[in-house]
């Protein structure tokens, strides 16, 4: 049906030709023809709301912004940091559980005792540290080479095993603040006269694998410099002993234990290498976790506690570390 006003037309438009005959029907039927386009042009016929569009609606620039966002796939900038949901951190409350990777065979930082039992400075921080966290401490013993492998592989939350920080590394993993003294220098017997790297040429000198001293030895040393190395720090330390090498490169704490148990060997400094404090190591990315672990640090630093463990396992004070 046509609306009221378009069927007034009609009726008007039929007054004008009443007639009948075939020029009157052909009248009519062309009114109603052009009345009929007429209407539905202005949306006023009966086929009007058929042909309606539904409304649309167009979507909020900032839901289409987020929506774009949230699609981007993570990069290495963005992926797993600041992300709390994900973090080592909140895995270790939520699990209650820490795994830690200490020194097996470096004394005084860590080693086996008579009763098989790890002991040690890093050991005894790291049970500081599960304490803090309320959460139950996992030791995973590592010798020095597997330090870094073991923490990329995930089989353990954090290291605290005398590592020492460098950029080659840090490129690996983060780094918190320094927790312990270390330094690092040549030790042999009297015959070794050396007072720097030169003057170690025609000695063999014993190091441990993948340590920092390594690294020093490997860029410092000459090629007439014999250098043994040995994947473990007891294994440096007994080829010294055992007279396969004149001289190590190893730790002032090392050093300090071995000149003090074996006085009859007369072993001493020749010089240091390199001062190296020592740095609890994350997975890198972790943040939050390098966040809590540099806190803790400092916390143990002010509080006494990590210089009653130098004391103890030491024989000297902590000292004046970085921060």
């Amino acid at each position: 049906m046509y609306s009221d006003e378009w069927q007034s037309v009609i009726r008007r438009s039929m007054k004008r030709f009443a007639g009948s005959g075939v020029a009157a029907y052909l009248y009519k039927l062309l009114i109603i023809s052009i009345v009929g386009l007429m209407a539905i042009a202005q949306g006023t016929g009966c086929s009007a709301e058929r042909f309606s569009p539904s409304p649309q609606v167009s979507p909020p620039v900032a839901s289409v912004s987020a929506s774009v966002r949230s699609t981007n796939p993570p990069t290495l900038a963005t992926e797993n940091l600041g992300q709390p949901n994900g973090s080592t951190l909140d895995r270790i409350l939520r699990e209650q559980r820490i795994r830690v990777a200490v020194p097996q065979d470096f004394p005084p930082f860590g080693s086996l005792s008579a009763s098989m039992q790890l002991q040690g400075y890093d050991v005894d921080v790291a049970r500081l540290l599960a304490a803090e966290l309320q959460v139950e401490l996992e030791l995973v013993p590592v010798t020095s080479d597997r330090r870094l492998s073991v923490l990329q592989a995930d089989q353990v939350d954090v290291v605290i095993a005398s590592l020492g920080a460098n950029p080659q590394r840090a490129l690996s993993i983060y780094f918190s603040r320094a927790y312990a003294p270390f330094y690092s220098g040549v030790y042999g017997t009297a015959e070794v006269s050396a007072a720097d790297y030169a003057g170690l040429k025609g000695y063999r000198v014993g190091v441990t694998e993948a340590s920092l001293e390594d690294a020093e030895l490997s860029q410092k040393v000459s090629s007439e410099v014999i250098v043994q190395r040995y994947k473990t720090n007891a294994q440096t330390i007994a080829a010294l002993l055992q007279g396969k090498v004149q001289a190590i490169a190893t730790s002032n704490i090392v050093a300090s234990n071995l000149i003090r148990q074996h006085p009859d060997r007369n072993l001493g400094q020749k010089f240091i290498m390199k001062n190296s404090p020592c740095y609890i190591g994350i997975r890198r990315g972790d943040l939050d976790f390098l966040q809590w672990l540099d806190v803790f640090v400092t916390s143990k630093k002010l509080s006494g506690e990590l210089n009653a463990l130098a004391e103890q396992w030491f024989g000297e004070p902590l000292g004046d570390l970085p921060s």
